[in-house]
């Protein structure tokens, strides 16, 4: 049964209806009227222990003791330093949940983040959320993701502003296009750095579509060896067009040259997922991160031959060596382990063990990954009856 939620987000994408953005009744400049969000050198420097690294084009609200980032646009990206999400003191004494945060100087941040990648071999993640997400819920995740993989580097956290919000998909999907060149830029600086050897990109549903197209920039742009730092690609359930995926985008990011150079993507996806499966029924095609079969011919002949009724994305399509594409589906149907299929990689013990695998480098692994009748595609082993997922992940309670 469809839960009202998601019957209720069904019907506002059938209609076109989505929530509006309320500006709300404080100026935006109050929000940033204090040193602590204009830059001031001073005010910096505080927040130089806090672990993990965080860019933004939130609008930050500086108005209490606690900094915190809204679901607002700013024009200025921000660079700070934040911790995991815990209760901090709220208006009027009463705590709220809330992100230890404080932001730095672009220079001073810079310089911080090459100390931390200098002493973890020129290693860093970046992570990128996707919709219906907060500071907060995106910071889970990101801290959850350092904590599961072990990551021997820095983990920065881009956090654009998604409103968090079930009714608020078009405004998120316009939000994530707007902040197109905000992260193209920031990640053509960071691909430049020469301390940079490595970047993981980790995202997560819509946040593929503003990943994909900066790395086809930076690409195009980059005379760093061919961009090769970027060259470990994990896309979560990603909210992509699946045919221009294999049209055009892998044409492009998965090319000879930038594989040889040991270029990968790692795809996670799901038949269970309702929220690619409501995408779907938005945009009218299939997802990249569902194994939708849009072809109700290629449907009929996989039945015919025996096969799951699962069709992928394929790199591989016209190619004569498909092993070397650089391009891997996890199939995760068999292993959900939460109520919309979306964030098995956070959320199924399965997948979260193969999900730290591929972080840290794994080519293959053979454990628990099932073959298909395509190369490129393998299925995930379920867990034994009465598996703690979230204790196995590590997980936040938020699906």
């Amino acid at each position: 049964m469809m839960r009202p939620g998601l019957a209720l987000l069904l019907a506002g994408a059938v209609s076109g209806c989505s929530a509006a953005v309320d500006y709300g009744k404080i100026p935006h400049s109050d929000y940033v009227a204090d040193a602590r969000c204009k830059g001031v050198p001073e005010t910096m420097g505080a927040g130089a222990d806090l672990p993990y690294f965080v860019v933004t084009s939130r609008l930050p609200d500086c108005r209490n003791a606690a900094l915190a980032l809204t679901s607002h646009r700013t024009d200025t990206v921000r660079y700070g330093r934040f911790d995991e999400p815990r209760d901090l003191p709220g208006p009027k004494g009463k705590p709220v949940k809330g992100v230890p945060l404080h932001f730095d100087t672009e220079t001073a941040w810079w310089a911080g983040l090459a100390d931390a990648a200098n002493k973890r071999k020129g290693r860093v993640l970046l992570y990128v959320h996707g919709y219906r997400e907060t500071f907060v819920s995106t910071s889970n995740d990101a801290t959850q993701i350092a904590r599961l993989t072990g990551f021997d580097g820095p983990v920065i956290q881009y956090s654009w502003p998604s409103q968090g919000k079930l009714l608020s998909y078009a405004v998120d999907e316009t939000n994530m296009y707007w902040d197109e060149r905000n992260f193209r830029r920031f990640l053509s600086r960071l691909a430049a750095q020469n301390w940079v050897k490595e970047i993981v990109i980790v995202s997560h549903s819509l946040g593929a579509r503003l990943v994909l197209p900066a790395i086809e920039h930076v690409d195009r742009t980059s005379s760093n060896a061919d961009s090769s730092n970027i060259s470990n690609i994990i896309l979560a359930s990603p909210d992509v067009d699946r045919e221009d995926f294999e049209r055009d985008i892998a044409e492009e990011v998965l090319a000879a040259r930038r594989v040889n150079n040991d270029r990968r993507i790692t795809v996670y996806g799901s038949h269970n997922d309702k929220a690619l499966s409501l995408s779907r029924t938005l945009h009218g095609y299939p997802r990249l991160g569902s194994p939708f079969c849009f072809n109700p011919f290629e449907a009929a002949e996989l039945k015919a031959k025996g096969l799951p009724v699962r069709c992928y994305a394929s790199k591989t399509k016209y190619d004569t060596q498909p092993s070397k594409s650089g391009l891997t589906l996890i199939d995760t149907t068999d292993v959900s382990a939460s109520a919309t299929g979306h964030s098995d990689y956070l959320r199924s013990a399965p997948a979260c063990a193969d999900f730290v695998a591929v972080v840290n480098g794994a080519r293959s692994r053979d454990a628990g990954r099932v073959p298909t009748h395509l190369s490129h595609v393998f299925r995930l082993t379920p867990s034994p009856k009465g598996t703690d997922h979230r204790a196995l992940c590590k997980a936040p309670v938020k699906d």
